[in-house]
């Protein structure tokens, strides 16, 4: 069995807590609907978890168009989750993530990529896909493509 282990501890903040890994690389998180000021020191909770969808799609498409010699010049996304108010726990019931390609490639091997990383191989969409449906979208090239409603 893999463990991973982190240290999360508070800061000078009540809200605020840092994240540091093994090898010493650190995520602020912080609450700032608890300040006046609506700032705050770092993501919220919730939203780390739609940058670890993001960034775990990410890697495992990389990953995928590389090991097929495919060129991406630029890659970005945006991830939107929605979740209802007033609930705890507020689950996210959807995620819907939008990527933005360019490079030398084919819109079958970028939806291809992009199906294998989110119902396949990346951890956070299988761990978060029990209580969100995960929909996408994406560009290629400036051109917009449809992607499908994972079952």
């Amino acid at each position: 069995m893999n463990t991973i282990k982190v240290t999360v501890a508070q800061q000078e903040n009540s809200f605020h807590f840092r994240g540091v890994n093994a090898v010493g690389h650190t995520v602020d998180t912080d609450n700032y609907t608890g300040y006046q000021s609506g700032i705050g020191s770092g993501v919220t909770p919730m939203e780390l978890l739609i940058i670890a969808i993001g960034a775990c799609s990410g890697i495992d498409i990389v990953d995928i168009l590389r090991k097929g010699k495919q060129e991406i010049t630029h890659f970005d996304m945006d991830v939107v989750g929605k979740k209802p108010k007033g609930v705890a726990p507020s689950l996210f019931n959807s995620i819907h993530i939008t990527y933005r390609f360019s490079g030398d490639t084919t819109e079958k091997r970028v939806r291809r990529a992009i199906e294998l990383s989110l119902g396949k191989y990346c951890s956070v969409a299988k761990t978060l896909e029990k209580t969100a449906g995960i929909s996408y979208d994406y560009f290629l090239n400036g051109e917009h493509f449809d992607g499908s409603p994972l079952a």
